[in-house]
């Protein structure tokens, strides 16, 4: 296959795979634009890496076939970050007998990813295919020779039905069944993996059991967004590959980590276990206010997250009592005289005493500090919502009043002290920063006095630290609001002041609208009959030839799907006239996103507009504009009209919290505008690198979300380092006096 057939902006992908398969060439076209929308740059120079290895590795085109058609999806499912295991896996193989199992290994990937759905559960899967490949290649009888695992492609093949009835747990006991039993025996081995033998599909049942998180996600989904308002994802956990440990569910800006599996226990089926769950972890997000660990020892630590989390489920209950039947069944209670307090530490033992004193006031204990504190906390949470402090106050009195002298014991009783449904609490909990002094903790935020925003809680986001290439978590605190409101009539000026412009772009939207419904011919099955090709079928029919059964037709509407978030820094140098002009940058922005917002509005795309600045990492202000869900009228208007300069760009931080909302729009394109006049900087950052480098990791974050950002920078000395941050993707406007007229302009050129 010649190199003309492939397009020409995609020649350079071509060459650098330097693949020789003429099956290869047809497809990649498509597989390679694919990539391109779903992949990071780095995203994309690994996968053109590995697609070249496969297509080198001398197994035929079907393995370099399957990846570059498959990988794409499987990382928006499991990241990029998988890849390098997977292809770790492959290489195992490769380099064993075992390379006849690499082409059913690569099918059945993106059906393990969606699956298994996380990273950690994908690692733990291809565990378990480096041992079973290890254990059952070359060994027949006793005799070591070199031949590949019977049973390794069967297992691949059935992967689909097995991920589809067993959690990860019990799939690693069914291997583990298959290899200890007929490792030495190839046919009887083919004929386990391969779904065949009785005690195949009996161990398969046997291991069958539990309600799998990955066949009620959406259910449970549902009623984390109806009961709660609260959107998460949810990112199965296997608790086989960490006996020691543990885990227990807990939730972190990438979402609510879950069991992968939850048997019925105490006549509580495994889908209220969840709903268990996502109830105590939203009853903490909606409540608990995290506070210093540093303030409290371990046992007071301990103390405080127990009574923590009663004042949430408290709350929880008050608001839907039908819970407390669920927290009740599953809570454990431990027998009052259970702990020897001469031979462990009792403090848990007590607390889960008193947590269970807490939820069931039939409970039988007699300990008179179980039964004083659970009277403080119900006197504490009558008709208020308490605090996390204040429960932190109750947890130390607790533990310095009922303190016994075993309570330092290394032995501590845990029989029945294990709350299930409850999460490891690593959100209530944050620590002193080193570097930052600890009497500045007491001290409010220094704002301006009537500038403080008021609404919503912050939002907190890592911030990438390029000196240790990693990121700093929680770093930054994100305030948002609804912009104050001003006079819409300035804006409808401003318009009218560029009504000529206006009527050019007119003539260019209307050749960007969706277009009528579009006639696709010569389908098999469709909404109506394509008569043409009916009467030309009938015909062959009757000469006695083969007639052609694709005799309808369907229709779709050619049109955009664009979603688009107009991010606006709002700095304090936007106060400085414009170069060549009377007006500030500020008022020519104004302008120009006053054009830019009639164009969107006329061509129909859900758009948003927001500012942001930022007063040190403590206090980045993200003021909402316009929302996807309002139009384009005088409320919107007002607040633009009413825009105001001040403090610094931390731009990292507003984007990420942008790409917040792009991200959940519905659409094929999402397009992130950032208009600013400098790079980014605040106050508390000396390092002039650090923001920048931040700002382009969260441009290489966009990307894996799918959210192509593109920056409009005023500064004429940006050439300095808006490429560094954007890449290509981005226009300088030397004369911001043109800003008016080039931004719709450049919109139209990157949308059309």
């Amino acid at each position: 296959m010649e190199t003309a057939t492939i397009p020409a902006e995609l020649e350079t992908y071509w060459r650098q795979l330097d693949c020789g398969f003429p099956r290869v060439a047809p497809v990649f076209a498509e597989c390679m634009r694919e990539a391109l929308a779903a992949l990071s740059v780095q995203g994309v120079e690994a996968y053109q890496e590995s697609a070249r290895f496969l297509g080198k590795m001398g197994r035929g085109a079907e393995p370099i076939l399957i990846f570059l058609e498959k990988w794409p999806a499987v990382a928006r499912t499991l990241g990029e970050d998988a890849l390098p295991a997977v292809m770790e896996c492959i290489r195992r193989m490769w380099k064993s007998p075992n390379g006849n199992s690499i082409v059913p290994f690569l099918q059945s990937l993106p059906v393990a990813a969606r699956r298994l759905q996380s990273p950690q559960q994908l690692r733990d899967f291809l565990d378990i295919v480096l041992d079973f490949m290890e254990r059952t290649t070359g060994s027949v009888h006793g005799i070591h020779q070199t031949f590949p695992s019977p049973g390794l492609p069967e297992f691949f093949k059935q992967l689909p039905h097995l991920l589809g009835q067993l959690s990860l747990a019990g799939l690693k006991s069914w291997v583990e069944y298959g290899i200890r039993y007929y490792k030495d025996h190839p046919d009887r081995q083919i004929d386990y993996f391969s779904l065949q033998s009785a005690d195949s599909r009996a161990v398969l049942q046997r291991e069958r059991h539990g309600t799998l998180l990955v066949d009620n996600e959406r259910k449970l989904d549902l009623y984390l967004r109806g009961l709660w308002r609260d959107e998460q994802p949810l990112i199965p956990y296997s608790t086989a590959f960490d006996i020691l440990r543990q885990p227990l569910p807990y939730y972190d800006k990438l979402g609510i980590r879950l069991p992968d599996v939850y048997d019925d226990e105490h006549e509580i089926a495994g889908i209220n276990r969840y709903r268990a769950v996502l109830a105590h972890v939203a009853a903490h997000r909606r409540w608990t206010t995290a506070i210093f660990a540093d303030n409290f020892s371990p046992l007071q630590r301990m103390a405080v997250e127990f009574l923590e989390d009663s004042r949430v489920e408290y709350l929880a209950m008050r608001e839907y009592p039908g819970l407390r039947r669920i927290f009740a069944a599953l809570h454990p209670a431990p027998v009052e005289d259970a702990c020897d307090p001469e031979q462990e530490s009792g403090v848990r033992h007590r607390l889960t005493m008193l947590s269970r004193a807490i939820i069931d006031l039939q409970h039988p204990y007699k300990n008179l500090h179980v039964i004083e504190f659970a009277q403080r906390f119900s006197d504490l949470m009558l008709g208020s919502d308490s605090s996390t402090l204040e429960m932190a106050e109750l947890a130390v009195a607790f533990v310095a009043k009922s303190r016994r002298q075993g309570d330092q014991l290394a032995k501590i009783h845990f029989t029945d002290t294990v709350v299930s449904y409850r999460d490891d609490n690593r959100q209530m909990w944050k620590f002193i920063e080193e570097g930052d002094e600890e009497e500045a903790f007491d001290e409010p935020r220094k704002i301006e006095p009537g500038e403080e925003i008021k609404g919503l809680p912050p939002r907190h986001y890592h911030e990438w630290d390029y000196l240790n290439q990693s990121y700093r978590p929680d770093w930054v605190s994100v305030y948002e609001a609804l912009h104050p409101p001003g006079n819409a009539a300035d804006i409808d000026r401003l318009l009218a002041k560029h009504a000529g412009l206006a009527k050019r772009l007119k003539k260019m939207l209307d050749l960007l609208k969706p277009q009528d419904k579009v006639r696709i011919r010569y389908q098999e099955e469709g909404s109506e009959l394509d008569l043409d090709v009916a009467l030309r079928s009938l015909i062959d029919y009757k000469s006695g030839a083969a007639p052609d059964p694709r005799i309808n037709m369907s229709h779709r509407t050619s049109g955009r799907n664009i979603a688009v978030m107009l991010l606006l820094d709002l700095s304090e140098s936007l106060n400085e006239k414009a170069s060549g002009s009377d007006q500030t940058i500020l008022e020519l922005s104004q302008e120009a996103v006053s054009l830019l917002a009639w164009a969107i509005e006329k061509l129909g795309d859900p758009f948003a507009i927001a500012g942001f600045h930022s007063n040190t990492r403590h206090d980045v202000r993200y003021l909402h504009i316009k929302g996807y869900s309002e139009r384009w009228d005088d409320s919107v208007k007002g607040r633009l009209a009413a825009m105001e300069a001040g403090y610094s760009t931390r731009m990292g931080a507003a984007m990420r919290h942008a790409a917040h909302y792009l991200e959940q729009q519905q659409a094929d394109k999402k397009l992130m505008l950032i208009l600013t006049d400098g790079e980014p900087s605040d106050i508390d950052s000396k390092d002039g690198r650090l923001l920048i480098e931040d700002a382009r990791q969260a441009v290489t974050e966009l990307e894996r979300q799918g959210i192509y950002a593109y920056c409009i920078n005023l500064d004429r000395k940006a050439d300095e380092y808006v490429a560094d941050i954007f890449g290509k993707q981005y226009t300088i406007i030397d004369r911001v006096a043109q800003l008016p007229e080039k931004l719709p302009q450049l919109f139209i050129s990157l949308t059309k």
